[in-house]
């Protein structure tokens, strides 16, 4: 950008080529659009004429939430119907940092300061002293400046910019007195009153610089027009006294412009400074107060005060319009951020895996938020954690919620376990819609004839009938190319309008998010109102739905949408699937999801961030959380261009139970679906686990510990480390880093842990080390993280999967059964080998599989520990999720709806004389 004086006197205004991403201006200004070569990107936001102050201000709204917008200049006037007062609330409703034009309130106070600098200086005053400069005024001290105007766009500011360059100023407008005799001392001129050739040359100080800024309009014969353009000052007269002079047009206009144009680029460069400064770590940490004992899960998490989540969200850098707060303590984050972080490298990505639990579980979501303290907090590493959103039927059931414990928590745990956004309840109305919508179709099916069927599902309305695009979508799948439904033959209107839905195919069930037993088995139907139709069906937890395991795996709004349509419900009569697009309804699936898709975001004790997001089952669906939460946690830790590996962050990620489910799940079915590649396992072991597979008592919750359990004993410890290795195994066949992570408990002696560790560097663990995060905290597991940044600092990730999806149904099944589990081999029982034949008619074959089995064995029988041997993995049944795109065999008796035991847990959950929860574990 530079400005020249090209001709003697005459001082002219010049922009050469400035780079600036983009500046979106209100309308764009001609003078702008004329300009070549200026690499400055415009974009009209142009309303309707008549558009009114609230309209035009929510537009203004939207722009300053918008990441790709530098620059907002609001071009006035607006228009006859609004005036001035609202004009005003329009430019202040521009962000200062994004007000190019510098008119917005903060920016003429901060530009009044001494002390302060505004974001933009307003371009025609900024551009005054350009042209000043330009002619060799770069020092203008002692210099007496008279400024003629007082408005907040020229007269005001350029006052104040004299000033602080150390002028003498006197400022007049059309009502002072004796103009011409404070003009005659003036060594320069701004005159911005709006009066035509107001100011005569024999006013002025001879040798004066003179600055006009005054645009009028005034007849002129000469002129097609009929009227040509003038300054405020009498060019002809003013030019042989002063030294130099601006003329109009042509001399402050395209100045105001190269300053507009100047403004701009200092936006985008800010941004970009902003985004290449801004650390991705949180910087105002929450230091724990540890006490001993450790007290209980909620007492910790009461006490510690979270940070406002707006304000976590800023250190990791989201921007304010990427983020919806639900309160002070929760907020989901829009999809946008990762098409506005596209062009990152991804962060380190690390799943949390464990080995063959007890029913008490084990830890992984305890040492999954302890290590993400560690990382971010102790080490000061850019870490996420991402996590499932826990069901509300084992919160209040035996097993608690799923928040961490002790001094490694999710906060607030209230928020966390019960309704946190509503996903489980938007999860929940969808699954009941469509199942709703299955026994209300079969119902009008078996009570009206064809033509009264059709008639109905395409009524006519002012004598006009049509399809909606759903309907279009399903005479497509037929193969019935039209459009108008008074076109289709009769055996055409049949074929649409009856499903003919086989009952006994049916594999969708309502769900509840409750543990309720009683609801497993239903009969559906027995009021008189449905006259006789009943139906034998049941409900599952509602974290079972396909439509959570669809949440979890969707990559977009689009794709949930696809997903939600292509889940199929059952076959037809004629053995054909019958998917919810076909029933009509997965328009409206998605619309009850669609904010559900958005991850949400929480932190831990420590103040690092944690996504929370989806929640399906471990044993009966794929157990991890959202694909979605990764995506955007990799964006967030990544690298810009250029970028030193040092600044790389940490994704750390907990799949469902065991390394033979959970983790095989995540490689096989989430990274196929998400394409992203995961670079090392942590797996969680514990003491009390190992010591159950060495041959120790049954660990029954609500029962208390055997000795053995709280008491050394490395002979049985010896012999459980077995299903450690075999574990260490499952995961170095996916090519992956494993760092073991032996969760301690206060009972465990340090004999016993350095068992655990020895056993595991023999069998092959990149790196094994004792943890005390839930005694304290992120403190207790910085050697962990330690590790776990060494060991990926080393080598690249040699991830690969299990099996191909080209192998048959039964090669891939029995190949997670031989490789994971240990097994000699499958069974199909004949309701399997059925099914298998039927989805692989359909085209279902080459999707993957999520196998149904006991977490509690790695065989599919929930008694044998340790590493059984001489096993073979009964099929009793193949379901297929086509929308979720994985088929489950069932390994034995799953169960889908758990029930309560004697004693929940909710007999010691109730709310405190403030209304505080208590009593939550």
């Amino acid at each position: 950008m530079s400005v020249s004086a090209p001709s003697n006197k005459r001082i002219d205004g010049t922009t050469l080529a400035a780079y600036v991403p983009l500046v979106l201006t209100w309308q764009l200004d001609s003078c702008i659009r004329g300009r070549q070569n200026q690499r400055i990107e415009t974009d009209g936001s142009w309303l309707q004429a008549n558009a009114i102050e609230d309209q035009i201000r929510a537009e203004v709204r939207r722009l300053n939430d918008d990441p790709s917008i530098d620059g907002i200049l609001v071009q006035l006037p607006l228009g006859d119907h609004i005036d001035s007062d609202a004009e005003r609330r329009v430019t202040e409703e521009v962000a200062p940092s994004k007000d190019v034009d510098g008119f917005h309130t903060l920016n003429i106070g901060l530009l009044s300061s001494r002390a302060c600098n505004p974001h933009f200086k307003p371009c025609t005053p900024a551009g005054v002293i350009r042209l000043l400069e330009s002619i060799g005024y770069t020092d203008l001290s002692g210099l007496y400046a008279v400024v003629m105007g007082r408005s907040d766009i020229v007269g005001n500011p350029v006052a104040t910019m004299l000033r602080a360059a150390n002028c003498t100023v006197t400022q007049v407008h059309r009502r002072s007195k004796d103009v011409q005799n404070i003009l005659s001392k003036a060594d320069i001129v701004v005159v911005a009153i709006g009066q035509p050739v107001f100011v005569q040359g024999s006013w002025l100080k001879p040798g004066c610089v003179v600055i006009d800024v005054g645009t009028n309009y005034i007849p002129d014969a000469t002129k097609k027009s009929g009227q040509r353009l003038v300054g405020d000052v009498d060019f002809a007269s003013a030019e042989p006294v002063a030294s130099a002079i601006t003329p109009v047009p042509g001399g402050v206009g395209p100045m105001t412009v190269a300053m507009l144009m100047e403004n701009v680029k200092i936006a985008a460069q800010r941004r970009a400074e902003y985004e290449a400064s801004h650390p991705r770590g949180v910087t105002s940490l929450n230091r724990l107060q540890l006490k001993r004992p450790v007290p209980s899960d909620i007492e910790i998490a009461r006490a510690q005060r979270p940070k406002k989540i707006v304000d976590v969200a800023h250190e990791i850098g989201l921007l304010p319009s990427e983020l919806e707060p639900y309160g002070d303590v929760k907020a989901k984050v829009s999809l946008q951020v990762l098409e506005r972080l596209a062009h990152r490298s991804n962060g380190k990505y690390i799943v949390v895996a464990g080995i063959t639990p007890t029913p008490l579980g084990e830890g992984k979501s305890t040492t999954t938020i302890g290590l993400s303290q560690a990382l971010g907090a102790h080490l000061h590493r850019p870490v996420f954690a991402c996590v499932r959103q826990p069901s509300q039927g084992p919160t209040f059931g035996i097993k608690g919620g799923a928040a961490g414990g002790g001094y490694s928590q999710v906060i607030p745990m209230e928020e966390f376990n019960l309704h946190l956004t509503g996903d489980n309840h938007a999860v929940t109305a969808a699954n009941n819609l469509l199942a709703a919508a299955i026994d209300t179709r079969m119902f009008h099916e078996a009570t009206q004839s064809d033509a009264a069927l059709y008639d109905r599902l395409a009524p006519r309305q002012k004598d006009v009938r049509k399809f909606s695009p759903i309907m279009i979508k399903r005479l497509k799948k037929l193969g019935i190319d039209k459009t108008d439904p008074d076109a289709l033959t009769e055996e055409e209107r049949r074929r649409f309008a009856r499903l003919d839905i086989d009952p006994d195919t049916i594999t969708w069930h309502r769900v509840v998010d409750t543990n309720d037993r009683y609801l497993r088995q239903i009969t559906v139907g027995q009021a008189p109102t449905e006259k006789g139709i009943t139906r034998k069906t049941g409900f599952d937890i509602a974290v079972a739905s396909e439509c959570m395991a669809v949440l979890a795996l969707s990559r977009d709004l689009k794709d949930m949408r696809e997903r939600l349509g292509n889940m199929v419900i059952g076959s037809n009569r004629s053995g054909e699937p019958v998917t919810a697009d076909d029933l009509g309804v997965g328009g409206a699936l998605a619309v009850l999801m669609r904010d559900a898709i958005k991850p949400n975001l929480m932190q831990t004790l420590e103040g690092t961030p944690v996504f929370v997001h989806a929640g399906p089952f471990a044993n009966i669906a794929h157990g991890n959380s959202s694909i979605l939460a990764d995506a955007i946690a990799l964006k967030l830790a990544g690298l810009e261009e250029g970028e030193s590996l040092e600044k790389v962050g940490y994704v750390i990620t907990e799949a469902g139970f065991g390394a033979d489910i959970g983790m095989e799940k995540f490689c096989n079915i989430k990274c196929r679906e998400s394409g992203l590649v995961p670079d090392a396992v942590v797996l969680v072991a514990t003491v009390r686990a190992l010591k159950s597979h060495g041959g120790g008592p049954d660990v029954t919750p609500g029962k208390p510990l055997s000795d053995v359990y709280t008491q050394e004993n490395l002979e049985i410890l010896e012999k459980g480390c077995a299903n450690l290795e075999k574990h260490i195994q499952n995961a170095k066949q996916f090519g992956l880093k494993v760092i073991v992570a032996v969760n301690k408990f206060a009972s465990d002696t340090e004999a016993e842990l350095d068992m655990v560790v020895q056993r595991a560097h023999a069998a092959g663990a990149d790196a094994a080390v004792p943890t005390d995060h839930w005694a304290q905290g992120g403190a207790g597991a910085v050697k962990l993280a330690e590790s776990v940044i060494e060991q990926l600092e080393r080598t690249e990730s040699q991830f690969q999967f299990l099996y191909d999806l080209e192998q048959p149904i039964e090669s891939k099944i029995e190949t997670i059964a031989r490789k994971m589990y240990g097994a000699d081999g499958i069974e199909i029982l004949p309701e399997a080998r059925e099914q298998i034949d039927t989805y692989t008619r359909q085209g279902y074959a080459r999707l993957p599989i999520c196998m149904a089995k006991t977490h509690l064995s790695l065989s599919h029988d929930p008694t044998l520990k340790g590493v059984p041997k001489g096993f073979t993995v009964p099929i009793r049944s193949v379901r297929l999720a086509a929308g979720a795109r994985f088929l489950y065999p069932l390994c034995g008796s799953m169960q889908t709806m758990p029930g309560l035991s004697t004693r929940p847990g909710y007999y010691d959950i109730d709310l405190d004389e403030d209304g505080q929860v208590v009593g939550l574990f």
